[in-house]
């Protein structure tokens, strides 16, 4: 799956999605029967390609969003998230043409919308793509389709960020502005957390994040 902003409940979609795959692959078999049923085994990666910086790899668990931390628990579900913008992952993005050239044309679009309007922004970062062979035959071949989904995912990715602005503003405005920060410091320190899990030093969660010596060693009392 391709995201243009940070979702931590895609464990979830992704457990939703599977089921219904698999529900749909096993349709005809005997459930209920003696004899294994063979299903394929799932693989879940994220492709990150949004403006937040993120570490190169974060692995997202189904049992991080359980309300209550158990070690016991009879699920799960992880998910390999790679960030693909700009200089990250660039060993992957060599070996995978596909990977890098889409990413080269994301980063157009954002470039030309800052000095244009959307559509005209996203039709010059074809134009250059074509020209400079990156996705060409594919962008020769299905340039309205893929010129109405950069419109639409783009829209998508500045209307969520205004939300938030808005959200911010709002809380503001109502006297809020504690408990907004109290809930943005929860947010740092859950995301501290998962870099801590994924096996991340503190020098480089301190120079990714920018998170604070307190910080890392509040992530690291509570993980």
């Amino acid at each position: 799956e391709h995201q243009s902003t940070y979702n931590p409940n895609l464990p979830l979609r992704f457990l939703i999605y599977i089921a219904k795959l698999y529900s749909r692959m096993t349709r005809n078999a005997n459930l209920y029967g003696t004899k294994v049923i063979r299903i394929p085994p799932p693989e879940f990666l994220i492709f990150y390609n949004g403006r937040e910086e993120l570490p190169d790899r974060t692995v997202l668990n189904l049992s991080d969003m359980y309300e209550k931390e158990d070690p016991h628990a009879g699920l799960e579900l992880s998910a390999v998230m790679l960030n693909i913008s700009g200089k990250h992952n660039q060993k992957l993005k060599e070996a995978c043409r596909i990977l890098k050239e889409y990413a080269i044309y994301t980063d157009k679009v954002r470039k030309y919308v800052e000095e244009m309007g959307l559509a005209d922004a996203v039709e010059q970062a074809i134009r250059e793509c074509i020209a400079e062979n990156v996705l060409r035959e594919f962008l020769e071949k299905h340039r309205a389709e893929a010129k109405e989904l950069s419109i639409f995912e783009y829209d998508q990715e500045k209307h969520m960020r205004q939300e938030r602005e808005e959200a911010y503003n709002e809380g503001v405005k109502e006297g809020r502005a504690a408990g907004l920060k109290e809930g943005q410091r929860a947010a740092r320190l859950s995301m501290i957390i998962q870099m801590l899990r994924n096996g991340m030093s503190e020098e480089d969660i301190s120079r990714t994040a920018g998170a604070s010596e307190k910080e890392i060693k509040d992530a690291k009392s509570i993980s």
